[in-house]
């Protein structure tokens, strides 16, 4: 049996798009800047998936600049955006973005900008109100995810994009974990970013939502696509499977049944806390940490099983440092390196029980050579 819990890492490439991928690159193969017949076909399936993707979110398509994802969409966003706006030397971001930001954030430190990272609660939501309090003159953006990648919260952007817009900042968001699955709306949003492999599309494409009227500037230059802001040879076969896998049925009322099942079971589990809020947290999310055993020593052992989970980050587990989201959101020592993050697909309908007593199983190996006391333990110590 095999049970693939990693979707927030990627998703499996659904089956019609990755026909439509492989008819696109065997019958459309043309560079879509070739003038010729071959460059026309290859440049209308381009057409067509832009303005499918425009349809879909609600947006103008010379709004739609297509990336190799995520990581390279939130760099044109504040490197974009910065290079623009040589006047404004200050971000505002939360302390638990993706690598992609802070690490960006970071390097623009370097360069003189002012960068304040806004703390989260315990269910890891970032306060609006530090954000408001700290907006100034001198702000050029603020940048703050959809939904965090780690522990599936989902924050308020839609009120974080009426403060931006009232004080006339602009606001980006990482949606990358939540497009297809969390309304964002555009109302309040200048700038989102998007990965096509978290929602079934090949991995190698994404695209950056530009509101018009954004003051943005190229960070990588060449022959000027994607109206001068992305120069380089479309990636049409994955732009067409991006568009195309906007199509796939995400069976989300389906998936969180199966989720709470799962939370249930695992919580009758003894030294068990779930990471990040119960309720505003993205459908298919589990994030669970068990008290003092290695969670690196459980995803190996989960993996024997044909159980597949992820510790840490989405895009970070081969670092195996410690979370500093979790680390963020308050969550003691002994549980952090006890976590991991399931997220969940279609496959897991059906195998809840097995995920489980998988799990608890393995659980159980471990703390019997931890050299931690648990709870259980304690108590039967108190009775003696």
């Amino acid at each position: 049996m095999e049970i693939y819990l990693d979707n927030s890492a990627t998703t499996k490439v659904d089956t019609e798009v990755a026909k439509k991928v492989q008819e696109v690159f065997v019958d459309k193969y043309g560079n879509a800047s070739s003038l010729h017949s071959v460059g026309n076909e290859a440049k209308e399936e381009l057409k067509k998936a832009r303005e499918r993707i425009a349809e879909f979110i609600g947006c103008s398509e010379s709004e739609i600049v297509f990336t190799s994802g995520g990581t390279e969409s939130n760099n044109l966003a504040l490197r974009g955006l910065a290079k623009a706006n040589l006047n404004k030397k200050h971000i505002i971001t939360s302390v638990i973005e993706h690598p992609s930001v802070l690490e960006t954030c970071r390097d623009l430190e370097k360069d003189g900008y002012k960068v304040d990272y806004i703390e989260v609660n315990s269910e890891g939501i970032v306060d609006i109100k530090k954000i408001e309090e700290k907006i100034s003159e001198n702000t050029l953006v603020v940048s703050v995810m959809h939904v965090n990648n780690e522990i599936g919260t989902i924050q308020p952007v839609k009120e974080i994009g009426e403060i931006c817009k009232k004080a006339k900042v602009y606001f980006h968001t990482d949606a990358v974990q939540g497009f297809t699955k969390v309304d964002l709306g555009l109302k309040n949003v200048d700038l989102f970013s998007v990965s096509g492999h978290k929602f079934h599309a090949p991995k190698g494409v994404g695209f950056l939502y530009v509101k018009n009227g954004t003051k943005i500037s190229a960070i990588m230059t060449g022959g000027g696509q994607e109206n001068e802001l992305r120069s380089g040879t479309e990636n049409v076969p994955g732009i067409v499977g991006l568009a195309t896998a906007l199509d796939v049925d995400n069976n989300e009322n389906v998936i969180k049944k199966s989720r709470d099942k799962i939370t249930e079971g695992l919580l009758k589990i003894p030294g068990t806390k779930i990471n990040g809020s119960l309720e505003n947290r993205v459908y298919h999310n589990i994030n669970v940490s068990f008290y003092g055993i290695e969670g690196e020593s459980l995803m190996l052992m989960l993996n024997k099983d044909g159980v597949y989970v992820s510790t840490g980050s989405a895009c970070a587990s081969t670092k195996l440092k410690e979370s500093y989201v979790l680390k963020a959101i308050g969550v003691d020592d002994l549980y952090i390196h006890g976590s991991l993050r399931l997220t969940l697909g279609n496959d897991v309908v059906g195998n809840e029980d097995y995920i489980i007593e998988s799990i608890k199983k393995n659980v159980n190996k471990l703390k019997e050579i931890s050299p931690f006391k648990f709870e259980e333990d304690k108590e039967v110590e108190n009775e003696k």
